[in-house]
């Protein structure tokens, strides 16, 4: 083994023990041996082999070793790494989006004939694959309140494999008990899987409260700028083995340039979340005082109904929240368009605060009923707080205020 390959063992044995600050800056990093500080882009589709022998000895699985970019790449590699240290979990395998993320694990974990027991308050991309394109391939989905753990535990079936779930959810930042899902979970010998975008390992530690996977959609805040799409599951080494190779045959991977983005993310993503998390706080306070907000949905605040349940389980609140303005979907509208700080957007956990309507954007695709029972209303408004100005951002939302 060369010098630069021993020194880089060191520097992973070096972070174990290390807090979450220093994991997001150092875990995983891969260096080449000529002495790089930052980390490398290996922007290359397949690696070369010294020899026939080797090539084989890769391909057979006798040899560990780099083989092609599609399910080898140092880059990506790096960023699996880091993302694990981070969700305390025993292994990461990289995507190429968030739904890319929870398509392979379906696929990999799951079956014709097999059950899905979902929170009713997710993304909506997440409805429409487990209801529309699971159900297809004869995996079946029951939708749930994700805050009452009776109707969590009374869908549960002989077939249920996978419980899977979004705390806080998108938008309305309602909680689900992860230990208590985990323990129905596992009751009935199915895995429990927690979407972690809105809160990350900064703020929220899905596995160490006895989830078994956790998912992004690295595009939110693990990458915080919004520049690349990206996808990635944690857990441990025994399901993500089978994810990995489902994504190595079926291709939905992560492009090492992508990859070098998130890390790069990462290495501040702690701050960013107490930033905005703060911001976020100040802003949903200030929005319940104002004439023309009839309801603001953030755990933060003390009388959310989950607010105790938010405490026990996240070490802040976050950087998004909703709110109804008085009116209709034309009220909202009237709000978001009087904005001129804030980005008419769907992505959420930029730097750059963004401003949506669920109703018509992020959630459009839902059925009508799907949305009324989620709580998606056509006044509704959601504000992903980035590291603005808080007085920049009040001002800015003034006018939408201004505008109902």
């Amino acid at each position: 083994m060369s010098q630069g390959f021993e020194r880089e063992e060191r520097i992973q044995f070096s972070h174990e023990g290390c807090e979450l600050d220093t994991l997001a800056v150092r875990a995983g990093q891969h260096r080449t041996g000529e002495g790089e500080h930052g980390d490398a882009i290996f922007t290359t589709s397949s690696f070369v082999f010294s020899s026939a022998r080797e090539a084989a000895a890769r391909f057979n699985g006798d040899e560990e070793g780099n083989i092609y970019s599609r399910f080898t790449n140092p880059t990506v590699r790096a960023f699996e790494k880091r993302i694990a240290s981070l969700e305390g979990g025993e292994r990461a395998v990289a995507t190429s989006s968030g739904m890319a993320a929870i398509l392979s694990l379906g696929l990999a974990l799951m079956q014709a004939g097999d059950h899905v027991v979902c929170s009713r308050s997710v993304f909506g991309s997440t409805v429409s694959l487990f209801d529309r394109y699971f159900s297809r391939a004869g995996i079946q989905t029951t939708f749930v309140d994700p805050t009452d753990l009776t109707a969590w535990k009374a869908a549960i079936r002989p077939e249920t494999k996978l419980l899977f779930l979004e705390t806080p959810s998108n938008p309305l930042a309602e909680l689900t008990d992860i230990s208590a899902v985990a323990d129905i979970a596992h009751a009935q010998g199915a895995l429990l899987v927690v979407d972690n975008c809105f809160l990350t390992p900064a703020l929220q530690r899905p596995l160490s409260l006895g989830a078994d996977i956790v998912m992004h959609s690295a595009t939110k805040y693990l990458d915080g700028q919004g520049r690349c799409v990206g996808g990635v599951l944690v857990g441990r080494d025994k399901e993500m083995e089978d994810v990995f190779g489902f994504i190595r045959t079926g291709g939905s991977c992560m492009s090492p340039f992508n990859a070098w983005v998130f890390l790069k993310g990462l290495e501040t993503l702690p701050l960013r979340m107490r930033a905005q998390s703060d911001s976020a706080l100040s802003l949903a306070q200030w929005l319940k005082q104002q004439p023309g907000i009839e309801k603001v949905y953030y755990s933060g605040l003390h009388d959310h109904p989950q607010h105790e349940l938010a405490c026990r389980q996240q070490s802040a609140f976050g950087g998004v929240l909703s709110f109804e303005v008085a009116g209709d979907k034309e009220a909202a509208w009237r709000f978001i368009d009087a904005t001129e700080v804030v980005s008419i957007t769907g992505n959420l956990g930029d730097v750059k605060t963004t401003i949506t309507h669920p109703d018509t954007t992020t959630h459009g695709r839902m059925t009508a009923d799907e949305k009324a029972k989620a709580g998606i209303k056509p006044n509704l408004i959601r504000l992903s707080v980035g590291l603005e100005s808080l007085d920049d951002l009040k001002t800015d939302l003034q006018r939408g205020l201004s505008a109902l």
